[in-house]
């Protein structure tokens, strides 16, 4: 098989689809590997690595999205990408299709059968390929979220973990999952107060446990979440439904009545967001503000440290590509629960019930189609 890693071109993504070692294992178990030049740069990965493993470096997109079965991405395709679509290509990427209906009706249009890395589930329930970046997005969701609060850059001017004698900030993490996890462990880490809400009590005494003392632990409904507010100085929204669009936990009237400068973070906004208020904003132009209240709704946050999501990313997404590769996706999927889960357009049909009813289309199980 032939594989394509194109250069990202989402606003200042920065990633990159598969690492040097991962050509090496690919061109040793037979495959060809076609890489678009410069498309490991700002991961610190220069083109001479890839050479060295037994890629072959093309100049443009259009080579490689042409000449490859299995094209291996990072974020969804964008726009500019979308003549590249074709019947037959094999796309292994995140998608987040539930709130792109154009994206997901060129996918149908061009019969691309389209791997999803955030609806991949092994038996165990768990989200193999969306855990890595959730780490990564819920440990920056604090790390910009202070940054935010400084005064300059348009927050009340709270120092996260305050200083002897000053409160600390509040620091609201709406769910309690991968992403809000290590929201947490940052801000404990920095001193801030914490507060945690989220439906699953039984996750709520797997942290407390953890963090004991150090966090305030709610069970998540609307009351909680409006008096949580008032007070709060960060927001970190960390709310998943694997493929679905997120649910709008907090709503319009509820920001009205936060601290003026306080900052939200809406790490759901792949997936839509969950603040009636958030639109997804880019590494370029990341903030604005509704009724005083600052938002940040990047929808690629781990594309500003490359480096270590790229690196984070492939050690989790490899094992699925080089299972592809080898297999082709008929077969891999046969054999593979985890990838069938993860098709979520075949021939034509959108075959992920998540999506299909997050945009009131028909859908087929992949057995039905396949």
């Amino acid at each position: 098989m032939i594989i394509g890693v194109p250069k990202e071109v989402k606003d200042h993504e920065a990633r990159v689809g598969c690492v040097p070692s991962g050509v090496k294992a690919l061109t040793e178990a037979g495959h060809g590997v076609l890489v678009q030049a410069g498309a490991g740069r700002a991961s610190s990965l220069p083109d001479r690595e890839y050479i060295d493993a037994g890629a072959t470096i093309l100049a443009s997109a259009a080579e490689v999205w042409g000449k490859a079965d299995l094209v291996v991405k990072v974020k969804e395709p964008q726009p500019s990408e979308y003549e590249f679509m074709r019947p037959g290509l094999i796309l292994f990427t995140y998608l987040h299709l539930a709130p792109l209906p154009d994206l997901t009706e060129q996918l149908l249009k061009n019969r691309v059968n389209a791997v999803a890395y955030e609806t991949i589930r092994e038996s165990d329930g768990s989200l193999p390929l969306l855990t890595p970046m959730s780490e990564v997005a819920g440990r920056m969701a604090v790390q910009v979220g202070a940054q935010y609060l400084e005064a300059p850059n348009g927050g009340r001017g709270i120092l996260l973990g305050g200083v002897p004698g000053v409160a600390p900030a509040h620091c609201v993490i709406i769910g309690g999952g991968i992403v809000g996890h290590n929201a947490a462990k940052m801000a404990v880490g920095l001193g801030a107060h914490v507060t945690i809400i989220d439906r699953n009590l039984n996750r709520l005494r797997e942290l407390d446990d953890i963090y004991s003392s150090q966090i305030v632990t709610l069970a998540s409904n609307a009351y909680t979440i409006r008096e949580s507010l008032l007070d709060a100085d960060l927001v970190v929204g960390a709310v998943l439904i694997p493929g679905a669009s997120a649910p709008k936990l907090v709503r319009r009237e509820m920001i009205s009545g936060m601290k003026k400068g306080a900052v939200m973070v809406d790490v759901a906004i792949d997936q839509g967001g969950c603040f009636e208020t958030s639109h997804a904003t880019t590494h370029t132009d990341p903030v604005y503000f509704v009724d005083g209240v600052l938002h940040y709704c990047v929808s690629n946050m781990p594309a500003a440290v490359p480096h270590t999501s790229t690196f984070a990313l492939t050690n989790a997404t490899f094992p699925y590509l080089l299972q592809l590769a080898n297999s082709g996706l008929e077969r891999a999927c046969g054999d593979s629960p985890a990838l069938r889960e993860g098709v979520n357009t075949y021939q034509g049909s959108i075959t992920y019930a998540a999506v299909a009813q997050s945009q009131d289309r028909p859908w087929n199980k992949l057995s039905a189609v396949m």
